[in-house]
């Protein structure tokens, strides 16, 4: 029988996390000191890039095994997630030494994904699961997306699902196995993040940001079934990812871009690039996200009309914030235009 997460005895959430934070940044420092994480995959910097020199992406070889040994550790019960997980890994790690064509990446998202809702399908007619299977899988790109900048992706890990553990914890309905796989995840995060934050020593790698991704939408359609909470919660708590990859989608569709590809268009990037750096950018989205997932999680114990006025609310902050991102891009565009004329 599983124990409440009401009944969850602090120095085990400590113990896990802790020994996932150790884990992890015991990999990653030993990849780096062996000099094996050049080996395994290097992120060579190109026209589009916002570093500029030669970096190991090798994160996923620390956060992934680490997190999903934590999974089956404290969470059996999420054992199709942790399999997922495992196979979006493998495939990703080859995109990250050979690369792959996008069709074959999105046929591993969707098999993965659409395994997760088949195998668990919820009480909802057909389209309404075939809708949240799709926004999954854009979960699982958009993490890749946003992982460009110097301690972003880590940080929205850790914070995100810190959020998830906070809520399995409180809600009406506990959940104790889906906290502890959230503090596992997060702790792994953490001890990526260590090696991440401005100048990182690592980046994420595909292995690690699509993993990310899945465990993210895999976590909060798995919260959603069990009733700990409302379909709302985790796209609150990802909401700054969520908004900047989909309106910058958007945008690149709307000119007839190959979304695929990489750029540097994204809300981050205009920031780090108009002159507030890596760890500026970085400690204003941690900002943010925080205070999303304190909304999210006082929403919690809110009416339904009051959980969707936050959220249409936080929706519409993020909406101002970006506008003053584009303007302040704008600017120094405009800026850089009238140095180049002089």
């Amino acid at each position: 029988m599983e124990i409440q997460a009401s009944s969850l005895a602090p120095w085990i959430v400590g113990t896990v996390a802790i020994l996932a934070v150790t884990a992890c940044a015991a990999i990653l420092y030993a990849l780096l000191k062996t000099g094996l994480a050049w080996r395994l995959a290097t992120d060579i910097p190109n026209d589009r890039s916002l570093h500029a020199r030669p970096t190991p992406r090798v994160g996923g070889w620390g956060i992934v095994p680490v997190a999903l040994a934590g999974m089956l550790l404290v969470a059996p019960s999420l054992w199709c997630a942790v399999l997922a997980t495992a196979f979006l890994a493998a495939v990703s790690q080859v995109d990250d030494r050979r690369g792959l064509p996008a069709r074959v990446r999105f046929a591993a998202h969707l098999i993965a994904v659409v395994a997760f809702v088949a195998l668990f399908p919820a009480a909802a007619p057909w389209w309404a699961l075939a809708a949240l299977a799709f926004l999954m899988i854009w979960l699982v790109n958009l993490y890749n997306f946003m992982d460009g900048s110097d301690g972003l992706a880590g940080g929205m890990a850790l914070f995100g699902f810190a959020g998830y553990a906070a809520a399995a914890l409180s809600s009406s309905h506990p959940a104790s196995e889906l906290a502890l796989a959230s503090i596992a995840i997060a702790g792994a995060a953490l001890g990526f993040l260590l090696f991440n934050f401005h100048p990182a020593r690592i980046f994420l790698g595909d292995a690690g940001s699509i993993s990310l991704g899945y465990l993210a939408g895999a976590l909060g359609y798995w919260g959603w079934l069990k009733g700990t909470w409302p379909i709302w919660f985790p796209a609150l708590v990802f909401a700054p990812f969520i908004g900047d990859a989909s309106v910058t989608l958007l945008r690149r569709l709307a000119r007839g871009d190959k979304f695929w590809q990489a750029h540097r268009e994204h809300y981050y990037q205009r920031m780090v690039r108009s002159g507030v750096g890596h760890a500026g950018t970085a400690w204003a989205w941690y900002a943010v996200m925080i205070i999303g997932i304190g909304l999210a999680l006082v929403a919690l114990g809110c009416s339904p009309a009051v959980q969707w006025g936050i959220v249409v609310g936080w929706a519409v902050v993020l909406v101002v914030m970006g506008g003053i991102v584009d303007l302040r891009w704008r600017r120094f565009k405009s800026t850089l235009s009238k140095q180049s004329e002089v």
